[in-house]
């Protein structure tokens, strides 16, 4: 994780000084919201995420990770007043809610391991680090913010990743295939991502985003081989996409 965000935002920082000089105007004043956006975003957010991955399912975690913005969507109108919450977005937080409940449920009853609980942390940071940022990019340009974030957060992983022993060996041209894709896909993603936040309203980003869910369940499958067909996944998805259909329709005009 380290060397993939250090790649990334060496990649979109050097961009960003080749052919957008002019977006570094004024950075200094919103340098600190930049770098915090990286810590929540990389270093907590995806620190958090990949122990937890250790531990948890690809598609439960796609689940679990969409609780911190749940909460976000309850009570966006607390940090942007523009930001409404509508009785839409109440039933689709809800039905939300049920989702990851009833993914937890096993023949035990209602169980949640350490695992999830980190998988719960990443999401809670990537919230708060979503919320730095509609406030950040409101005054820079996006895409910088997106390169210095993550060459940020990238570094303090790599440190702290070859500190605790860990090591970087490629074993195939397959593993450098794959290290590549990952690093293509975190540039275009939050480059996208940052740019929509700096335009929408975070509470209806976030519901769509619930969306993230049902790809991760079915790449799981595809890539890893998961079983995603038990009962308890079916019915949160179920829930979960009832809630973003509820949350996104809008009213009839009569």
């Amino acid at each position: 994780a380290g060397m993939r965000f250090t790649v990334c935002g060496a990649i979109i920082t050097a961009f960003c000084v080749l052919q957008k000089k002019e977006a570094f105007l004024g950075i200094k004043q919103v340098l600190v919201p930049i770098l915090l956006m990286g810590f929540f975003a990389v270093v907590l957010h995806y620190g958090c995420m990949y122990l937890g991955l250790t531990m948890t399912a690809g598609a439960k975690t796609s689940i679990l990770k969409q609780v911190g913005m749940l909460f976000y969507i309850c009570f966006s109108a607390f940090v942007f007043p523009e930001d409404k919450l509508t009785l839409r977005k109440l039933i689709g937080t809800v039905l939300g809610i049920l989702g990851i409940i009833v993914v937890n449920i096993d023949a035990s009853g209602f169980h949640i391991g350490i695992g999830d609980w980190l998988i719960i942390a990443s999401s809670f940071a990537m919230m708060i680090s979503n919320v730095i940022s509609k406030k950040t990019v409101a005054h820079v340009d996006p895409i910088v913010a997106t390169g210095i974030s993550q060459l940020f957060g990238g570094m303090i992983l790599l440190c702290v990743g070859f500190a605790s022993g860990g090591a970087l060996t490629y074993t195939s041209a397959k593993t450098g295939v794959v290290f590549f894709y990952i690093c293509a896909a975190s540039i275009v993603s939050y480059c996208l991502w940052y740019s929509v936040v700096k335009k929408g309203a975070l509470s209806d980003l976030f519901i769509i985003k619930f969306a993230e869910t049902l790809f991760a369940a079915i790449f799981s499958a595809i890539l890893l081989g998961e079983q995603i067909f038990h009962v308890s996944y079916l019915a949160a998805f179920l829930f979960i996409c009832t809630g973003i259909w509820i949350a996104e329709k809008k009213p009839s005009k009569e």
